[in-house]
C-alpha cells in the first residue's frame, strides 16, 4: 500500500461510521467500474485495432476531413 493511500485510510478512519460506510461504498463501486472497463477493453483490443487501421487507411485515401471545432 502506498503512503498516500495509507494516509487516506487513516484520515478516513477518523470520520463518523456513516461517512466511512459511504466512502467505502463509493470506493468499492469505483473499483468495480474500473474492473468492468478493463474487461471491456481487454476483449475489444482486436476490434479497436482493426477500426484504427481502417481509419488510417481512409485518411490515406483522402476520405476524411479535418474537424472544425467551431462547427460542432
Amino acid at each position: 500500500m502506498t503512503r498516500l493511500l495509507e494516509k487516506a485510510f487513516k484520515d478516513a478512519s477518523k470520520l463518523p461510521d456513516i461517512e466511512q460506510n459511504a466512502l467505502a461504498k463509493w470506493l468499492l463501486k469505483e473499483l468495480e467500474a474500473e474492473r468492468k472497463w478493463d474487461r471491456a477493453f481487454a476483449g475489444s483490443e482486436d476490434i479497436l485495432s482493426q477500426l484504427a487501421d481502417e481509419a488510417i487507411e481512409a485518411h490515406r485515401q483522402g476520405k476524411t476531413t479535418s474537424l472544425d471545432i467551431d462547427k460542432l
